[in-house]
């Protein structure tokens, strides 16, 4: 198993499990299958590990045709907690490894050395239980500081919030240039793309829905995207949108909206760029 990154090998669309619990959310998880995503996204503080398991067993799927991505919880950062959660988010999924594992948030208020949960990470990766290995939510100087520490080469991606409606600039230009795939959650931004002056004419001029936009220009811009739905139509939608393909024009349209504030914000969050 190779110890850098790939993130040419993670697919660029992904179906979010975040609020897909129960048989509703392996029915929404299969849908998503059906359709055609071969990315699932999980983390250990969505409670949605067990049925992205159910899902692909049901799918029939062969375990190497679907790429799943996991996060580590905040609660599991400190010294000797990474390793043995990631068992068991393994356990809960019923594999033996997943693709991708990503430090889902830096350690809240700084409370735990980034030293600390990076070596832990790379430690899973080695031991084979992640393929590759990243983080979310991180800034600029976390990203610098994590590549110090691990080594340039090693952090796949970075997943950040990212629409047409925040496309935080900052981070993901750098990421961008250093060679880290950008990942954005809250793609459509929670569904506030709907009828926007900016998106509503370009959807129309590729017979589009908004929605559908807003997925096709994180993916013109090289970033991967993880919308989800518990709606089948909507699922259907948000994938459909792969075959967009937006012009020059309607991407400078885009990039020229004023930018709104971050949804996802919590008061022991880093000090974004």
């Amino acid at each position: 198993m190779s110890l850098g990154r790939d993130s040419t090998d993670i697919p660029r669309i992904g179906f979010g499990t975040y609020g897909r619990l129960g048989e509703a959310g392996v029915s929404a998880i299969l849908a998503a299958l059906e359709v055609g995503y071969r990315h699932l996204d999980t983390a250990q503080t969505y409670g949605s590990e067990a049925f992205v398991g159910e899902a692909v067993r049901r799918s029939r799927l062969k375990r190497d045709d679907v790429f799943i991505t996991t996060k580590i919880s905040s609660e599991n950062l400190d010294e000797g907690k990474l390793v043995p959660s990631l068992r068991r988010s393994l356990d809960q999924i019923g594999v033996d490894h997943v693709d991708l594992c990503l430090i889902h948030w830096p350690a809240p208020n700084g409370r735990i050395p980034l030293a600390t949960y990076m070596h832990q990470i790379v430690e899973a990766q080695a031991l084979g239980l992640t393929r590759l290995i990243g983080v979310s939510n991180f800034t600029i100087a976390l990203l610098k500081e994590a590549e110090r520490l691990i080594g340039r080469g090693r952090i796949a991606t970075n997943q950040i919030e990212l629409n047409p409606l925040f496309r935080n600039t900052k981070i993901a230009n750098y990421c961008s240039e250093s060679g880290i795939l950008v990942t954005c959650y809250q793609p459509i931004a929670q569904g506030r793309v709907s009828g926007h002056p900016v998106l509503a004419p370009i959807a129309a001029r590729h017979g589009a829905a908004e929605e559908q936009i807003a997925i096709a220009y994180g993916l013109a811009k090289g970033y991967a995207a993880i919308p989800t739905s518990s709606r089948v139509e909507r699922i259907r939608s948000n994938f459909a949108a792969t075959v967009l393909r937006l012009t020059p024009e309607d991407l400078a349209a885009i990039d020229a909206i004023v930018p709104g504030a971050r949804s996802i914000d919590p008061d022991w969050g880093p000090d974004w760029d």
